[in-house]
């Protein structure tokens, strides 16, 4: 998760006094998607110290803010390098930042651009005019899915060990220890775990405008409570795989718990969410999540011994 760069002045092109200066966050792919989008023009831009964060993120933090940029025009010397005094900032930095202030402590002007640095090119043809179009967020389905294989990798990571930890404590019991229990227990806390982390981490991204519920976290019980449908209809169409009453309730309690978690990531990630929305969500919903998490694996364990 180290996905940083040193804050400083960069240079894109060939840049004179005269180019413009865009401001970024030292989160790197927000960094290389300036980049990117500025290709064939000459410009600089001055990235400010966000810890490793995001714009949007950085900006309702406080790290992406009034302060972080006037101490970076001051750290760079950026007055004796360019002529004029305008700064193009991301609409998304527009919440941690006071542009009057701005202007008073370092002379600078805060113009702010599009919201997609895409669209920094029309901008800038534009003389500095945004359409209605370039302030609107969106989220689609292709946006949503790109954070797929993240959440499966990061979630999927401790699941896996998880899984494996279960697995191996399966493995004791009356006599010697049983690879061949610890094996078949493992696939039975696979079952819950990940298909938990499954739930949340492609359900929810998928699903998300028609889940139920505004928070996350709410998204995320009614993701569990579709994979447990899914899994009933496995089992009556294969009885030798009903589990027993243990493990029954501990499905019923692990899915939709773990869905649940898992999903409150995506308050990070999406446009519908905002810094006391989700501290208030978390407030509500992680004692509940952890206390179903607990609860359900108290009865899987039982059921290696009932």
């Amino acid at each position: 998760m180290r996905y940083a760069i040193a804050p400083g002045l960069y240079a894109v092109g060939n840049p004179t006094s005269e180019s413009p200066v865009f401001v970024s966050a030292n989160f790197k792919m927000s960094f290389d998607r300036l980049r990117e989008a500025l290709d064939g023009l000459d410009g600089w831009i001055l990235v400010l110290d966000t810890k490793g964060i995001n714009v949007w993120c950085a900006a309702g933090k406080g790290t992406f803010g009034t302060e972080e940029i006037v101490k970076r025009i001051a750290a760079t010397r950026l007055p004796e390098i360019i002529s004029h005094r305008k700064l193009i900032l991301p609409q998304l930095g527009a919440p941690g930042v006071a542009a009057h202030e701005v202007k008073r402590l370092s002379g600078f002007t805060v113009r702010y651009g599009p919201i997609r640095a895409g669209d920094i090119q029309a901008f800038l043809k534009d003389t500095l005019k945004a359409t209605p179009e370039m302030r609107q967020v969106h989220f689609p389905l292709r946006d949503r899915l790109v954070l797929v294989p993240v959440e499966i990798v990061q979630w999927g990571t401790w699941g896996l060990l998880i899984v494996a930890v279960l697995g191996l404590l399966s493995g004791f019991g009356a006599g010697i220890y049983s690879v061949e229990r610890a094996l078949f227990h493992s696939v039975r806390a696979a079952t819950p775990i990940l298909g938990g982390i499954l739930a949340g981490a492609i359900l929810i991204p998928w699903l998300l405008p028609w889940l139920p519920g505004r928070a996350f976290a709410s998204k995320g019980g009614w993701a569990g409570a579709i994979w447990l449908v899914l899994l009933g209809l496995i089992v009556l169409l294969n009885p030798h795989l009903m589990p027993g009453w243990a493990d029954s309730t501990a499905w019923l309690l692990l899915i939709p718990a773990i869905a649940s978690f898992v999903g409150m990531n995506f308050t990070g990630a999406s446009t519908y969410t905002s810094l006391s929305g989700v501290r208030k969500e978390m407030r509500v919903a992680v004692p509940i999540q952890v206390g179903a998490m607990i609860t359900g694996l108290g009865f899987w364990i039982a059921g290696r011994f009932a």
